[in-house]
This record gives C-alpha cells, sequence and structure tokens, in this order.
C-alpha cells in the first residue's frame, strides 16, 4: 500500500484511539465505583472531552521563573514523538505497514525508552523537588522494568526467529510463508498451517509464552506509568510528580503521550503473542472460519478485518489496563524494585531459557 495512505490509516486511528480511550477509560472507572461518569455534556457525556480540550487550550501557559525554559518547554514533544515514532513500523494488516523495517522490533524498544529523556527533563526543567523526585521514580521504575519487557519479547524472538513484526504476524495464520507445527514442535507432525485460528497463534506454539505475555503485560503497565506503578505521579506524596509544574497544552501533551504508549504496547502485545492482525477463529472441516474471516493479503477485504482483529485485541488488554487501575493500589518503591528485580527479571531468564529448549527440541 502507498506510503501516504498507510500514513493517512495511522494519522486516523492513533487520536482517534485517544478521543475513544478517554471516555471508556471514565466510563470504565465510573462503572467499577458505581457511578456515572460524563453525564452531561452532549448524550452520555459524549462531548466532555471535547469541552475539556477546549478548556486546556484555553489556560494559560505557564513557565516557572525559576525553570530552565529550554528543558521545560522541550519535555513534552520528547515524549510525545518518542511514543508516537514507534507506531511507524506497527502492521495493521497483510499489506498495511508503516516502514516495515526488518529491525522492528529492535527499533520500537529502543525509540520508546527515549521517552525516559523527556521524563528527565520535565522534572529537572521544573526545578521543582516534586517533579525532580518523580522524575527519579520514572526512570528508576523505566528502566528496571525494560530489562523484564525486554526478555519477554526475546522469548518471542527466539521461537519466530526474527526482528520483522510482519512477519511475526505472517507466521499466526493460514497466510504464512512456512509450515506451522501445533506447539511448534515438528516432531509431533500436527500441521495447523491450513487450520489458522488461535492454533498458530505464538501462545500456543509455544504456551510457555502465556506466562510470557503475563511478564510483558505488568512490565507494559510499569513503562506507561500506569497504576499500580504510578509512583512517578505518586498524586497523594508528590502532588503529580515530573508534570507538576505543567498546564494547558504542555500538560496535555503528557496525557495524550500516555494513551499513545498505553495502545502502542497492547498493539506490540497483540503482535508479538495474541495472533497479530490474524483472526481467532480456526477452519474445521467444512467449516472455513478463519478463510472467512480473513482478507486475503491485497484486497480492500483484508485491510478491514486486519485492522478490526489487531485493534479488537489491543483494546481487550487496555480494557484490562484500566480494570487494573481502578482495582488495585498502587505499590510501595520497595515493592515495585522487588517485583522488577527479583521476580520479573528471573521468570523473564527462566523463559528466555525455556524458549531456546522448546525451539530445539521442535526442530
Amino acid at each position: 500500500m502507498p506510503f501516504p495512505f498507510t500514513l493517512l490509516i495511522f494519522l486516523l486511528v492513533v487520536p482517534g484511539f485517544v478521543v475513544v480511550g478517554v471516555y471508556l477509560e471514565r466510563k470504565v472507572s465510573a462503572f467499577i465505583q458505581d457511578r456515572m461518569g460524563p453525564m452531561e455534556v452532549g448524550k452520555w457525556g459524549l462531548l466532555q472531552l471535547f469541552a475539556d480540550l477546549l478548556k486546556l487550550l484555553q489556560k494559560e501557559d505557564i513557565v516557572p521563573k525559576a525553570a530552565d525554559r529550554r528543558l521545560f518547554l522541550i519535555a513534552p514533544f520528547v515524549i510525545f514523538v518518542s511514543v508516537f515514532a514507534g507506531f511507524a513500523i506497527v502492521p495493521l494488516a497483510p499489506d498495511l505497514a508503516g516502514s516495515g523495517a526488518a529491525v522492528g522490533v529492535f527499533f520500537l524498544l529502543t525509540i520508546v525508552s527515549v521517552d525516559v529523556i523527556g521524563l528527565l527533563m520535565a522534572g529537572w526543567g521544573s526545578n521543582n523537588k516534586y517533579a525532580l523526585f518523580g522524575a527519579m521514580r520514572a526512570v528508576a521504575q523505566i528502566i528496571s522494568y525494560e530489562i523484564p519487557l525486554g526478555l519477554s519479547i526475546l522469548c518471542v524472538v527466539m521461537l519466530t526467529q526474527t526482528l520483522d513484526l510482519q512477519v511475526i504476524s505472517f507466521q499466526q495464520g493460514i497466510y504464512a510463508n512456512e509450515t506451522v507445527y501445533l506447539f511448534g514442535m515438528r516432531k509431533l507432525g500436527i500441521d495447523v498451517t491450513n487450520v489458522g485460528g488461535f492454533l498458530a497463534w505464538n501462545i500456543v506454539r509455544n504456551p510457555f509464552l502465556i506466562i510470557a505475555y503475563v511478564v510483558f503485560f505488568i512490565a507494559s503497565l510499569a513503562e506507561c506509568n500506569r497504576a499500580p506503578f504510578d509512583l512517578p505521579e505518586g498524586e497523594s506524596e508528590i502532588v503529580a510528580g515530573f508534570h507538576t509544574e505543567y498546564s494547558g497544552m504542555r500538560w496535555a501533551l503528557f496525557m495524550l503521550s500516555e494513551y499513545g504508549m498505553m495502545l502502542l504496547v497492547c498493539l506490540l502485545g497483540a503482535i508479538l503473542f495474541l495472533g497479530s492482525w490474524n483472526t481467532p477463529l480456526p477452519n474445521m472441516g467444512p467449516v472455513k472460519l478463519a478463510e472467512w474471516t480473513s482478507g486475503e493479503p491485497g484486497t480492500g477485504f483484508g485491510y478491514i478485518t486486519g485492522i478490526f482483529w489487531l485493534l479488537s485485541k489491543a483494546i481487550f488488554g487496555i480494557l484490562i489496563q484500566m480494570w487494573a487501575r481502578w482495582t488495585l493500589p498502587r505499590l510501595r518503591v520497595d515493592q515495585l524494585m522487588y517485583l522488577g528485580w527479583k521476580v520479573l527479571t528471573p521468570v523473564g531468564l527462566v523463559l528466555f531459557f525455556i524458549s531456546g529448549i522448546w525451539r530445539l527440541a521442535g526442530i
């Protein structure tokens, strides 16, 4: 597909999700807490987000007198660019991908890590002790949880033998370029290439990847600064953390980046573990569910079904993130570091070792 059209799709999907995601979170949190949520502005409160946006546009952009003006002003854009640059290599359908980089996984891990610099710039540039404290928390948290996150992703790379997200996607469905065996075990001889559906997903090709996905999901919560890992914002003890001094649209950029990161990590989780843009429905004898619900590559129906299945899986992950935020209490700093270094990292190392054994055993 021509690159300008692909770019247009991404420009519609990402901002569209932010609009839907903010409204959805307010309604989900209200449901969990037995409230109504937005109700007054528009039907069912659908225009509340636009009212909030109008308010933010009118608010004064305040820069503290003692702040490092250059760092203070640049920080939100560094975070925004680092997060949204990650969408450049996400495949939405068989023939609908951004750059199509052969090292997409490596690029994604690299570019998303840049937001750590932006968080530190925001805290340091604010010349505020609470903001700096929140920034240091953010840096320690994100760097710590990038290790189990990377290990869980390497488990998939070990199984698929590629860093290309589109190749990983094709391996998990009926349009695979190579034979797909049940549980990834060639010695069993059970070919599921023409069956497709969830039987070709990576979490079935290597059942231990279900645990790897749980590690990935927990670590991604910490990467997004989402509860119960929202220590960098810690409203109860450090006001709002690294963005304490920000107002108006610069503050909105932080929130926009947070929701963008939520979508990005959930898309990545769906691509690596849950079949990407492939249908979850398998062919069952004469009932060709996988073929009926998967558009052939290069066709308009293929674009529609690919985007539908991938976004459905990503939104499912986002709903779980929202459920966790409004259900679980915030961890203490020592609990957060214990979980990252003494639980998730050892589990990730063991899973990485198992993935290597599984790959060798399946040959």
